[in-house]
């Protein structure tokens, strides 16, 4: 009989996962140990959350759809809404052709990103919860 341990990992989800279909509910949630931190504050968006928010908020804006932006862009449908949604980290040349489709330049898509950006940090500070991003009135980028 062996005495070692079994080796195991523990998987902590990223987000939580629905209740299986027909189960009745949510799934109970586990009981946080006396002691144990407090989980984290929401994290700050991504970079790309934002482009995407930005491009779809400008594209519904023009009430075009994807498929024409898509063909101006010349990029495929599939993948400009994944952009949109925030799923995919698209290089500086996708970005320039979507913006460009949609008649901006880099810096008017920045602007809206930014734009994107304030939205959140207002919604953040009227939940009570601020980071030190919120204390600034501009986008500060660092390479």
């Amino acid at each position: 009989m062996s005495t070692h341990a079994r080796n195991e990992a523990h998987v902590i989800p990223l987000h939580p996962r629905p209740s299986p279909p027909g189960s009745g509910g949510a799934a109970p949630a586990r009981q946080r140990p006396a002691g144990a931190p407090q989980p984290p504050a929401s994290p700050d968006p991504l970079w790309r959350d934002l482009v995407g928010h930005a491009l779809r908020r400008e594209r519904l804006a023009q009430k075009r759809t994807l498929k024409e932006v898509a063909e101006v862009a010349r990029i495929s449908m599939p993948y400009l809404s994944e952009l949109e949604r925030g799923r995919k980290e698209a290089s500086s040349e996708v970005l320039a052709a979507a913006a460009r489709a949609l008649g901006l330049d880099l810096a008017g898509l920045l602007s809206l990103t930014q734009d994107e950006l304030a939205r959140y940090v207002r919604s953040r500070v009227g939940r009570g919860r601020t980071s030190p991003t919120a204390r600034h009135n501009g986008l500060d980028l660092a390479a």
